[in-house]
């Protein structure tokens, strides 16, 4: 079992962290709304966060420290210091908070499709997540979350080819880039679920804990390309399923997401769904409380434990405005879906000082980016900054 210890370790986790209520319902919108057209969002989506988890993932193997810290003690210039940590706090603080509700909302989702709304399940989710967070419990999460990925993967791509989709309709949905007004914020929802910020400082606060040489840089790579393209092939799966089985019927409450498992899951398809969106948002509703307190930790150099006051206050600050606009009365999947474009829009801020950090040589020494990673981290840059743009403006009319 070597070989599936060395595949399987922190880049599962980010895997696992972003194959949530949001890429379910965000690729399944899409697959429904747009057919395959938006394919080639997922793949290019796809490879930039196995480059850009890899940097992160680098840069915390070679220094053994957090991406926080790394902005941190690399920067100078007092003043310069200052604005780059109020830029990334309010950044992952804005971020995880959509995301959180999200969260909540998709394990809500889920419970309400088995048992209805009988009960004030976003409070009842909040208590559980808290009661864990509060607890301290979070070693058992890694493996909860592979579970996860492993089954959603085996379901969503059997499914996929049990339907016989259209292989042509397919390919040209990869590699021919649709862009439209209307599909606009679909592209920006796709990227944010797929390239999620804070994951870029999840990953390298964990890396440490497998990987402790340079000389595991290697592996590291390995595993982080094998993990994240699972996670981009399921990604993909969803948009397939729904493309061939729901595309311009419309998505308004589970039910309609679980149609497209039908051919697979038959009748329990819509339980199955359910069961999967509720361990998913209570995983992540876990996960993006503790990554905001890390970033937190990191960034302001507080040298404590989980225990102290100030990491206690970052994890139920987003805790609780997840539970409250969780509770708004606002439909889950709408919540879902802005929480993806809120994370898609802050993207560039986090990625820009990654790039910068990975380019510093008294940091990395040899281990700089290279120049192609530097293209591909500055393209997600400048397509997440034209798409936000492009969007608010459709959205506000700023111009």
């Amino acid at each position: 079992m070597n070989w599936l210890k060395k595949y399987f370790g922190p880049s599962t986790l980010v895997t696992a962290a972003f194959i949530g209520p949001g890429t379910l319902t965000v690729c399944t919108l899409s697959g429904a709304n747009f057919g395959y057209t938006l394919l080639w969002v997922l793949l290019f989506a796809t490879i930039a966060t196995i480059v850009l988890q890899e940097m992160t993932a680098r840069l915390g193997l070679i220094t053994q420290k957090g991406l926080g810290e790394a902005i941190r003690s690399q920067i100078e210039n007092p003043i310069a210091r200052s604005t780059a940590i109020v830029l990334v706090f309010t950044a992952i603080i804005i971020g995880n908070a959509a995301y959180e509700a999200g969260n909540i909302s998709g394990a809500v989702l889920g419970i309400e499709g088995v048992f209805g709304t009988t009960l004030p399940w976003p409070v009842i989710i909040g208590v559980i997540s808290f009661a864990v967070l509060f607890a301290g419990k979070f070693k058992h999460i890694e493996q909860i979350l592979v579970v996860l990925v492993i089954i959603m993967s085996i379901v969503f791509v059997a499914t996929a080819i049990i339907i016989k989709p259209d292989v042509s309709a397919i390919f040209s949905g990869l590699f021919i880039p649709s862009f439209t007004d209307k599909n606009q914020l679909a592209i920006l929802g796709l990227i944010g679920t797929t390239i999620v910020p804070y994951n870029l400082f999840l990953h390298a606060s964990s890396v440490s804990q497998k990987w402790k040489s340079e000389d595991d840089l290697g592996d590291l790579q390995k595993e982080n390309a094998v993990a994240i393209g699972l996670g981009g092939l399921i990604s993909m799966a969803i948009v397939i399923t729904s493309a061939a089985t729901i595309y311009g019927m419309g998505v308004s409450g589970i039910n309609d997401m679980a149609s497209q498992l039908e051919p697979l899951l038959g009748s329990w398809s819509k339980y199955f769904l359910a069961t999967g969106l509720f361990a998913a948002g209570i995983s992540s509703s876990i996960t993006a409380p503790l990554a905001a307190a890390y970033t937190a930790r990191g960034i302001f150099g507080w040298n404590t434990d989980t225990n102290d006051n100030r990491f206690r206050t970052v994890w139920i600050f987003i805790l609780v405005i997840g539970t409250t606009f969780s509770m708004a009365g606002y439909k889950p999947i709408q919540v879902i879906q802005v929480a993806q474009i809120a994370n898609g829009i802050l993207l560039p801020v986090i990625v820009f000082f990654l790039i910068y950090l990975c380019n510093k040589k008294e940091l990395l020494d040899k281990y700089v980016n290279k120049s192609w990673q530097n293209a591909l981290a500055g393209l997600v840059v400048i397509i997440s900054l034209i798409v936000s743009f492009r969007s608010l403006n459709s959205v506000f009319n700023f111009i």
